[in-house]
């Protein structure tokens, strides 16, 4: 058995741990100091001290193929929080507050799923249930060259095993309404009638409708996934903590809605509001 690999990166203002447990995803797992997880079928352990990062379980080459993109590590979020608060001054608390949060490159068949489960949902439940259909058909997840045996140590699902799953077992699972969803989706994803990189190149009112012809797959959902799961940016979900926000704090910033950026600036507003709520 070789020595497990490990790479330790200079990351400036990157939080790992605000940018692993702000919502976006629901496979990390913060245990004895470290942030334990799976994507793309790999499982690592980060520890951050200050600017450092350290990614035990994958050795530089699959730090700069996967996980630098993954945790978008090389794009300007200094540049980003100038350009969003120059559209809306009001952002600059926010954004001094979660400066340390980027938006993660997931894959998107995996937030596109995790997204539909959200629906009325809370994290823990979420987490949950993405949980065991993971351990149900999901096949163990690599560290270094070694299967690991972690809870969160199995990559999700292919379209193709979950289309495999009942509606039925989707709702002994916790999924409950929304299982006639996945179920759906599922078979979707495994025939082939969901194009998703024609999804992530199309303009982005197309990207929107095409994700919204989906069952179970309304307006909030698809800006998750294009957002989270596409890389697009431009999205801006709207959830509870955020219509609050632009009902008080935001209200009539819908410029910031216009900007390229504008997950982003959503994401500076979620992580503030939800700690900072308005009285």
């Amino acid at each position: 058995m070789g020595k497990m690999p490990s790479v330790t990166v200079e990351v400036g203002a990157f939080s790992a741990a605000a940018t692993l447990t702000s919502g976006q995803c629901f496979r990390w797992t913060e245990r004895d100091g470290k942030l334990c997880g799976t994507a793309f079928g790999r499982y690592v352990e980060m520890r951050q001290e200050g600017g450092t990062l350290t990614v035990f379980g994958a050795d530089r080459q699959e730090y700069d193929r996967l996980w630098r993109g993954y945790l978008d590590l090389s794009r300007d979020y200094e540049a980003i929080r100038r350009e969003v608060t120059a559209i809306d001054p009001r952002l600059g608390e926010c954004a001094a507050y979660a400066a340390g949060v980027h938006i993660l490159a997931q894959e998107p068949w995996e937030a596109l799923c995790s997204f539909v489960i959200s629906q009325n949902n809370n994290i823990p439940r979420i987490r949950g249930i993405i949980g065991r259909l993971c351990l149900l058909c999901g096949t163990p997840a690599l560290r270094g060259e070694q299967a690991v045996d972690e809870a969160e140590g199995y990559a999700f699902p292919t379209p193709e095993a979950l289309a495999e799953v009942s509606e039925q077992t989707f709702r002994e699972l916790g999924c409950g309404y929304r299982a006639a969803y996945l179920t759906e989706l599922s078979r979707a994803a495994a025939e082939g009638r969901i194009d998703f990189d024609a999804i992530k190149k199309a303009p982005i009112d197309e990207a929107r409708k095409k994700l919204r012809l989906l069952k179970g797959v309304g307006p909030k959902v698809a800006e998750c996934a294009l957002l989270y799961g596409f890389g697009r940016l431009e999205c801006f979900p709207i959830d509870v903590w955020i219509r609050r926000a632009l009902e008080t704090e935001f209200a009539g910033g819908t410029a910031l809605m216009d900007s390229p950026f504008a997950g982003v600036a959503q994401q500076y507003i979620f992580e503030y509001i939800r700690r900072h709520p308005p009285r």
